[in-house]
């Protein structure tokens, strides 16, 4: 009389953990890294916003003669919507330092520094335009 198999052994049932666990640790140390990136990438986004912020704020300025004075890099902050750089709840402070021309319409490169509470400082480069 032959024997009907229903279920797994346990042998194949050890052999799927432990191909599991091995892909776990493979996997884990590639996601681990992932908040590094995001930092840098929300610092970029939000040196992008001054960018943009600062090309319209001077286009306003050129256009209808109202807008936001920008005589610094750090003025540019008040380009963006509440004036102020993102905070994250307090949890990051930002610096930002360049050499800026306060002649109308100069061209100006700026340096975004957010430092968190933990981790390494994050940097990002952006083109503040001067108005009066």
């Amino acid at each position: 009389m032959k024997q009907v198999q229903r279920g797994f052994t346990l042998i194949e049932l050890v052999m799927v953990i432990v191909i599991l666990g091995i892909l776990a640790a493979v996997a884990i140390p590639k996601f681990v890294d992932l908040s590094a990136d995001a930092r840098q990438a929300s610092v970029q986004g939000v040196a992008g916003a001054l960018s943009s912020g600062s090309a319209i704020n001077y286009a306003a300025y050129s256009a209808r003669g109202t807008g936001t004075a920008v005589g610094s890099c750090d003025a540019a902050k008040g380009t963006l919507q509440g004036g102020t750089y993102p905070s994250n709840g307090g949890t990051y402070g930002a610096a930002v330092v360049g050499t800026f021309s306060t002649t109308s319409g100069a061209t100006n490169t700026c340096t975004l520094t957010f430092t968190p509470t933990s981790g390494s400082a994050v940097t990002a480069s952006f083109t503040a335009i001067a108005t009066p």
